[in-house]
């Protein structure tokens, strides 16, 4: 079972790895749950993303995940719209038979997460507030999972 939802709510991380659980042969579920930055300048994040497009990008790479390592069910959350520091982001979430596989899908799939889905973020700070650019070290963490 493979979830993609992209939502303004925010969600419960126990209730998505109950779901998982029930996915068939499962001995092990790792999350990934990434959070709006506590950090003293920034007020506020607003994410924003191209609906339709996002979703079949993020289904893309769980295809790609589901490929690679045999996986029970893969859930993937990102919320949009503007988030205060200390809120949940995103949750990736990998249940497999054994936990090697688990934490390596869950991995691959928050590195292309990270690196390539189309969400746009503007952070608030202070007065001011910016784009977030993307970042060389998130493109580097891709190079790890391509094939020759």
């Amino acid at each position: 079972m493979n979830t993609i939802r992209i939502q303004t709510d925010d969600f419960d991380v126990n209730a998505e790895i109950a779901k998982l659980k029930t996915s068939g042969d499962v001995g092990a579920v790792v999350t990934f749950t990434g959070a709006v930055r506590r950090d003293a300048d920034i007020q506020s994040m607003t994410l924003e993303h191209y609906a339709g497009m996002t979703e079949r990008e993020i289904a893309r790479h769980m295809t790609e995940a589901c490929s690679r390592w045999p996986i029970a069910g893969a859930t993937v959350i990102h919320r949009i719209g503007k988030l205060a520091p200390g809120e949940n982001i995103v949750l990736v979430a990998v249940a497999s038979s054994h936990r090697q596989m688990a934490f390596a899908a869950a991995e691959f799939l928050m590195d292309y997460l990270k690196a390539r889905a189309p969400f746009w973020k503007l952070e608030e700070r202070n007065a001011a507030s910016r784009w977030v650019e993307a970042r060389n070290v998130d493109d580097d963490g891709l190079s790890r999972w391509r094939e020759d």
